[in-house]
């Protein structure tokens, strides 16, 4: 019962399943927001379960037992998280905030629980103290190199006292990271050029043109232009529109 249980989860939600698309990109049409916190779950919970073959294992800490183990072991969680970061970024809604300010936290403990495990970090020093003698590629080298200096930028090296403080810090600044990222969007949201004027449209090409027209269409506002502060809208504006107060106004709440 059990097993088919996680049968039909794989089959049910995107991010366990392996996607065969053009160039692997994410089937949006199939993703739904309550597919996200199951996957980070799971993510989570693959990940850590590579982590500890990680520590577990006997032989001694080599560059391919260790650190290229380390760099595959989240491959799930990189892909739920890349999905869900940059859509709540670009198309968030108010689930998707929800959503972000609950794994938030458990991502920024999850994360410390890594690079904070005593354990795990003597096998990438052990490795990093041989690097010398080590025959690696450039690009090898860099991987190392990254992965130690993360371990002691992220409190690897503190005293048990600072790490506890360390993970403290590390959630709090998760959420209001969060906060923040939300309250800009909110802003950027909110404003809109409302151009009623077509002289000051001088310069601007005439798709960006169109494309303000429609949205004023869309809004109620026939006959006018609405700008926004999305790149889409916004760059442009700034690049070829010859109303200098105009520019600077967009320029400004940008």
């Amino acid at each position: 019962m059990a097993f088919y249980a996680c049968t039909e989860k794989e089959e049910t939600n995107p991010f366990l399943t392996t996607w065969e698309t053009p160039q692997g990109v994410p089937p949006f049409n199939l993703i739904k927001n309550e597919h996200y916190m199951p996957a980070f779950e799971e993510g989570m919970k693959q990940q850590n379960e590579k982590i500890e073959a990680i520590i577990n294992n006997t032989e001694a800490p080599s560059f391919e037992n260790t650190i290229v183990a380390m760099d595959f072991s989240g491959e799930l969680l990189k892909k739920v998280a890349s999905v869900f970061f940059n859509l709540n970024e670009c198309n968030t809604s108010d689930e998707l905030q929800a959503i972000a300010m609950e794994v938030a936290p458990k991502l920024s403990a999850h994360s410390d629980n890594i690079v904070l495990n005593a354990q795990l970090f003597e096998r990438v020093k052990a490795v990093y103290e041989q690097k010398d003698s080590l025959d690696l590629t450039e690009a090898e080298a860099k991987l190392l190199e990254d992965t130690y200096k993360s371990f002691v930028r992220n409190g690897a090296a503190l005293p048990a006292d600072k790490q506890e403080r360390f993970r403290e810090i590390n959630s709090e600044l998760s959420v209001l990271t969060l906060q923040f990222g939300q309250n800009v969007l909110a802003d950027v949201n909110q404003f809109k050029l409302v151009i009623e004027n077509e002289a000051d449209l001088a310069g601007l090409p005439q798709a960006v043109i169109d494309e303000a027209a429609a949205l004023a269409n869309k809004e109620g506002q026939e006959g006018k232009w609405i700008f926004t502060l999305q790149n889409y809208s916004v760059m442009p504006f700034l690049t070829y529109a010859e109303n200098r107060d105009l520019r600077e106004l967009m320029g400004r709440a940008y």
